[in-house]
């Protein structure tokens, strides 16, 4: 072959398509002879090219061992044309150059990979932890401040997803192993303990007690497979879910099985009788109670171990409610719904991360993390904070189970220093007839009540402050409430010679959402609680009431401006069921009300919310004896069970509940609740024996300009009114007493 060939570099081929192009290469060595000075002067050039290159493509790192296969074939059709003048120029001009040319041309060449540098891999690291999927102007942003292509970044964050995601199901593959090693060697000692088993009399072979362990061997077999395919069952849902939120703390694999141990506890626990619980020594003066030695024997594992430095409290109760099993455990799952339903029990709720939303288009097998805050009707005594795991299943009878459990043991240190923490605790459910459900409500907790006033160590220690008997009679209350909401043929109730002034569905169901909201607020802002931010103020005089201050600003509900809240909880010698009986009743309202001014009180609608004749709401008017016309309306909400009693009103617009007795929307009327809190004053006073335990609250309007300054005057007038109620309110039961009652 005549020497002096050379290629032009227009005509290079591309390094991917070497070996499919080698015929149109042949063709191009005819038509391109040159003198073999000027082709070794071409030569050179084009070497001193391709070491540029080469260096430029090392100075490029990428952050993963393996590139994507995309990004190497970007990578190889970047190449300039120099890197394919190497098989394609021959040095001499002889055939066999040229053959050795062709050979390596169909070599396979080592792929080059480029490699980011230190800086640019720490880069991308911080921002993969912040944006795990940035966009496309991100990911430009990125490439310029990095000095990458944006390719190179694209492909970067999708190896980096890859890898991620190897690492934790490597993670679950490992656990999984162990727990698989656990199992063999269980069965394994226990092929062992049947092996050696013997007669501890004669030292003989034990046959009949083989018997009896192989007996009980296959039933503890069974219940650990079904335990442990329920375990895979909701790891299967929950590895579905990908999250990035407050759950990071705790492995979810024990979640999951601190769940499933949780719900084998709680429906031990609410079917199994005497001797586990045991009765109330009077009938319905108490819910029945724990047998804690009975409970060590028959739960030895549990859900982890008591701590010695928290009391330990449990209780079960049984009520049916109106309300259908399937409506009833999604309110329970929906933590709005929850907290709105257990207002007067929870203060602040809030789902943390949902690890499983159910199968089969319900709430079987859901799985939640949460925080609540459960609360007593007074500042003298300390809310309750805790963080569980809510689970709920449907067992093959039909029923429904919803449990609580706490994670405090979960994280490392959790346990050691905490107030409190809820052993499995919650409910069965199972459907009646009728649209009615059974529900056995058990609660076990672990709590610190030194911070309890001593006027409520009694109620509190007895387990009737946090016990199973409030959540099951605030449900059934509740219930009562909502089926009454629903009801659509059962009018307003007005006063006697007064026009009805609620006429349709719409109002009523109104006005009921209005006294719903009223009472959440009265409930949480009457606690120690932390949901509303209110702060002490010091010097709130010798008569332990509590003044606390807020301001209120872009909030529908409230009027806007600084309000002021006093509360104070004393002791009375009067049964429950007569306190609540004097606060409702409208013809004793001037003997303690000062807001009325003396004037009389006329109801013009009566909305019964229950059974019990004490649970109603009330739109009141205020007649006021200096004035021939009244512009004051209340609205005000009785309610009563079991375990206490409320009397809670807020003075409303006159314009304002004419828009809500039409039906309008009732979250944008501003409303400042105040009331009555009655608890009795121990576990065996109930309601209409023993004294009581009232909580007085105000709420006040002392400023209409949020960023005014607040007046000691001001905090000395609302401490004088709540203390004029509270000796008018004795004064006035003293009397009632005297007098041998109403």
């Amino acid at each position: 072959m005549p020497g002096g060939m050379m290629i032009p570099a227009g005509r290079n081929m591309p390094a991917a398509g070497r070996i499919g192009g080698l015929a149109s290469y042949a063709a191009s060595l005819g038509q391109n002879m040159m003198d073999g000075q000027h082709q070794l002067a071409v030569m050179q050039q084009h070497q001193q090219q391709h070491q540029n290159h080469g260096q430029q493509q090392q100075a490029a790192t990428t952050g993963s061992d393996a590139p994507d296969p995309h990004h190497n074939e970007l990578l190889m059709e970047s190449k300039s044309g120099s890197d394919n003048m190497e098989g394609g120029i021959g040095s001499g001009s002889g055939g066999e150059e040229l053959q050795e040319e062709d050979l390596s041309l169909q070599r396979p060449r080592k792929k080059r990979y480029h490699r980011h540098t230190q800086h640019q891999i720490q880069e991308l690291e911080a921002f993969f932890k912040e944006f795990p999927h940035p966009d496309d102007k991100q990911r430009k942003e990125l490439s310029r401040e990095l000095g990458l292509e944006p390719l190179q970044v694209k492909f970067w964050f999708q190896n980096k997803r890859t890898q991620m995601k190897t690492q934790q199901e490597r993670q679950e593959n490992t656990q999984l192993r162990a727990e698989n090693e656990k199992l063999r060697a269980e069965n394994a000692r226990y092929k062992d303990a049947l092996t050696n088993a013997a007669c501890p009399n004669c030292g003989g072979p034990a046959t009949a007690v083989i018997g009896e362990m192989s007996f009980d061997e296959h039933h503890l077999r069974i219940e650990n497979m079904r335990l442990r395919d329920e375990i895979d069952r909701i790891s299967a849902i929950a590895a579905n879910l990908h999250h990035h939120g407050a759950a990071a703390g705790f492995d979810k694999p024990l979640v999951i099985e601190l769940a499933v141990a949780a719900m084998e506890e709680l429906v031990r626990m609410a079917q199994l009788g005497e001797p586990l619980w045991v009765p109330a020594l009077v009938d319905g003066a108490a819910p029945e109670t724990l047998n804690e030695e009975e409970y060590a024997r028959g739960f030895p594992r549990g859900v982890g171990p008591k701590s010695p430095e928290l009391r330990s409290e449990a209780s079960r109760e049984t009520v049916v409610v109106i309300m259908n099993h399937v409506n009833l455990v999604e309110m329970l799952m929906d933590v709005n719904q929850w907290s709105t339903l257990f207002s007067s029990i929870v203060s602040r709720a809030a789902t943390l991360e949902v690890l499983s939303t159910g199968v089969a288009g319900n709430y079987n097998g859901a799985l939640q993390l949460m925080t609540a805050e459960f609360q007593m009707p007074s500042p003298l005594v300390p809310t309750r904070e805790s963080q569980f795991v809510r689970y709920c299943k449907q067992h093959p009878d039909g029923g429904w189970a919803v449990v609580d459990v706490s994670l405090d043991g979960l994280r490392a240190g959790g346990a050691a220093g905490a107030r409190g923490r809820r052993r499995p605790s919650g409910c069965l459910i199972q459907e009646m007839p009728n649209g009615y459900s059974r529900v056995t409500w058990v609660e076990h907790a672990e709590a610190d009540d030194a911070m309890v006033h001593e006027l409520y160590r009694p109620l509190v220690s007895s387990g009737l402050a946090f016990g199973a008997r409030r959540w099951a009679a605030a449900l059934e209350r509740q219930c009562e409430r909502l089926a009454s909401a629903m009801a659509s043929g059962v009018p307003a109730v007005p006063a006697a010679g007064d026009a009805g002034v609620v006429t349709s569905a719409e109002g009523r169901r109104s006005m009921l959402r209005l006294a719903e909201r009223m009472v959440a607020s009265f409930c949480g802002g009457v606690t120690a609680s932390t949901t509303h931010q209110w702060t002490t103020l010091s010097g709130s005089g010798p008569e332990d009431v509590r003044v606390m201050t807020r301001k209120s600003v872009d909030d529908p509900g409230r009027p806007p401006g600084i309000i002021l809240n006093a509360a104070t909880s004393f002791w009375l010698p009067v049964p429950p069921a007569r306190v609540f009986s004097f606060l409702r009743d409208d013809a004793t309202r001037s003997e303690w009300d000062i807001l009325s001014n003396g004037g009389d009180v006329q109801e013009m609608a009566h909305i019964a919310n229950g059974r019990d004749q004490g649970n109603a709401v009330s739109l009141l008017r205020v007649n006021n004896a200096n004035s021939n016309q009244s512009n004051m309306l209340i609205l005000q909400e009785c309610c009563t069970d079991a375990t206490g009693s409320y009397v809670i009103y807020a003075p409303v617009d006159v314009v304002a509940m004419n828009v809500v007795l039409n039906g309008g929307d009732p979250d944008y009327v501003a409303l400042l609740p105040s009331g009555f809190a009655i608890l009795p004053d121990g576990p065996g006073a109930g309601a209409t024996g023993g004294g009581s335990l009232l909580t007085v609250a105000f709420q006040i309007l002392v400023d209409s300009v949020p960023t005014a300054k607040l007046s000691l005057g001001s905090v000395a007038t609302v401490n004088s009114l709540i203390a004029c109620t509270v000796e008018r309110i004795k004064a006035a039961l003293a009397a009632d007493t005297a007098g041998g009652g109403r």
